[in-house]
This record gives C-alpha cells, sequence and structure tokens, in this order.
C-alpha cells in the first residue's frame, strides 16, 4: 500500500508573479517547440524503426530530450 503526499520537492514562495515568465515556461515544457515534444517525437518514432542502431539512437536522444526537460524547469 501507499500513500500519496501532496507536497513540493522543494518549497516555493512566489513574492512578484510574472506572467510573462509563466507563458515562456509553460511554452518550452508542453509547447509544439518545447522539449517535451521533441522526447515524444523521439521515443514514439524507435518504435517504428527497422534498424536496432538507429532504434538505440532515437531512445538515447529521446531520453536526453527528458532530461532537459527536467533541467529547464
Amino acid at each position: 500500500m501507499w500513500s500519496y503526499d501532496k507536497k513540493l520537492q522543494y518549497p516555493v514562495k512566489i513574492t512578484r508573479p510574472n506572467p510573462a515568465m509563466a507563458k515562456l515556461i509553460m511554452t518550452q515544457f508542453g509547447g509544439p517547440d518545447g522539449e517535451l515534444g521533441a522526447a515524444t517525437r523521439y521515443l514514439s518514432q524507435r518504435y517504428t524503426m527497422p534498424y536496432n542502431e538507429v532504434k538505440g539512437l532515437l531512445t538515447d536522444i529521446g531520453t536526453e530530450e527528458l532530461a532537459q526537460q527536467s533541467y529547464t524547469l
């Protein structure tokens, strides 16, 4: 059994909201040209790739894009 505690890993205190910066961050996170979009494209393309070497390369690139996503947040 597990329990779910809804809390942030790092506490955040926002003193002045910045809607422009929030829009930029959200675009990078979920926009069509963001890291998450690129990662899902690479990882979905690997399933149609007939060559194992290229399949591994697409997996590596997609994983790296996911890692970049976590650094941008």
